[in-house]
């Protein structure tokens, strides 16, 4: 099996330019004719399919709180056909939470440190000159097991900007693989959770086209990419990825996107056939599958249409019947009595669980999460500890059925989003990354 080199593109913090960087980057070099596994660090569904639609293969992400060792191997092994291993990072490169999980704390760092990929950092210089070179500087001292390769300079106001910029680093020796000027008409669009989804985009293939131009012509491509360093790997077997059925009949729109490849991957690894239906198009599950997984997304966005898919509500309450059905978050949502959207407008959902959700008056939740099953759900069983993530704005009214789980975030504080169980029926806001190393 081949051993790609790698790089990781991080910053000193968010909105600095990584994902867009990253992206024209990766396109950039599929221009060029190499073959490029991308990598997202932490736990993300939007980004990895912008990646994709950049370097023409999935992304797959890369978490030492949530993963273990051997699954983190186990997607690295997802580059062996590749030239080089391209990773985008998440917040600054050191930020993670105050706990170790799995065997990290979930910060970009413990990633570079864990494969040798050093590290490209991208700097928003707007607003400072000599003084990015400090942060720099910093940054390549703070962790002894990280390599700070060297900088993309990024939101550069002009050439007389750049220079000053530059003469920061030369005095320390720091490699500038380019300088990209700012430019408005590149930022991608963007809701609450994130980035506009990559198969919304109606411009993301000129977008792309854009960017790659922009790194052609102002970064050093030979010099970064002779900056990748081999893979370092310590193989650890991973438990087999437990399908939660044999076909299973899997919500697949712009409402119930978030589902992690490595996820689907395993499941299919596993012998699972994977049949989708959409909701959005009123298709109801597939009644030969043996299960139903409603993932998350944006049920809040299409709240209307669903309420009105009454071939997609019959359809998965007649399956829920004999059969069982799980819902994370998005999913879970569209499993229960009803959502106010934005607007304070109230839908009724398909109330196989009786949880109220509410926009209106929208609260942040987000974070690692450690799940102990107290119920089965498809293809895990009670008492099961799963490892995974939060990541929603719904206020919950009302959760009157039986917990699903008992539910801890990075420090180990009970939350109240427990999850809900009724019949055949289960469903949750924790997202599963994976099965818990200790589990037995």
């Amino acid at each position: 099996m081949s051993n790609p080199p790698g790089l990781l593109i991080a910053a000193p913090a968010t909105r600095s330019g990584k994902t867009t960087l990253t992206l024209a980057l990766l396109a950039a070099l599929r221009r060029r004719g190499r073959v490029v596994q991308p990598y997202k660090c932490g736990p993300d569904y939007i980004d990895p399919a912008f990646h994709a639609a950049a370097a023409g293969r999935a992304s797959y992400n890369l978490d030492s709180w949530a993963l273990g060792r051997g699954r983190f191997d186990e997607l690295l092994d997802q580059a062996a056909d590749a030239d080089l291993c391209l990773a985008e990072g998440v917040m600054g490169l050191f930020d993670g939470v105050a706990t170790h999980g799995a065997w990290g704390n979930g910060s970009s760092a413990d990633i570079a440190a864990a494969t040798g990929w050093p590290v490209v950092l991208v700097l928003d210089v707007s607003g400072q000159a000599q003084s990015a070179a400090a942060v720099a500087l910093g940054f390549a001292r703070y962790r002894h097991d990280v390599t700070i390769a060297g900088v993309i300079l990024n939101k550069v106001a002009s050439e007389r900007h750049a220079a000053l910029v530059r003469d920061g680093f030369a005095k320390h020796d720091i490699t500038v693989f380019g300088a990209v000027a700012r430019d408005a008409s590149l930022t991608m669009p963007e809701r609450h959770l994130g980035l506009v989804q990559a198969q919304e985009d109606v411009a993301l293939a000129a977008r792309l086209t854009a960017l790659a131009d922009l790194v052609e012509r102002d970064v050093d491509l030979d010099s970064l990419e002779a900056a990748a360093r081999p893979t370092l790997r310590l193989p650890q077997p991973a438990s087999p990825t437990a399908p939660p059925g044999q076909r299973i009949a899997l919500a697949r729109d712009d409402a119930f996107s978030f589902v992690y490849p490595h996820l689907l991957a395993g499941w299919r690894a596993a012998g699972a056939e994977v049949v989708p239906f959409s909701p959005l198009a009123d298709d109801a599950p597939d009644p030969s599958c043996d299960v139903a997984w409603l993932p998350g997304g944006y049920p809040e966005l299409h709240a209307g249409k669903l309420a009105a898919a009454t071939r997609f509500a019959e359809g998965l309450r007649d399956f829920a019947q004999t059969k069982p059905v799980h819902g994370e978050c998005g999913g879970y949502m569209t499993l229960g009595a009803g959502l106010i959207d934005a607007a304070g407008h109230r839908h009724a959902m398909l109330g196989l669980l009786g949880l109220e959700t509410d926009f209106a008056q929208r609260r942040l939740h987000l974070g690692y999460r450690s799940a102990t099953l107290l119920a089965p759900i498809p293809g895990h069983a009670a008492g099961s500890t799963l490892r995974g993530h939060e990541f929603h704005y719904a206020r919950v009214i009302a959760q009157p059925d039986p917990p699903l789980a008992a539910i801890c975030d990075a420090s180990g504080v009970a939350t109240a989003e427990t999850g809900s169980r009724r019949g055949h029926v289960t469903g949750s806001f924790f997202h599963i990354v994976d099965v818990a190393e200790d589990t037995p």
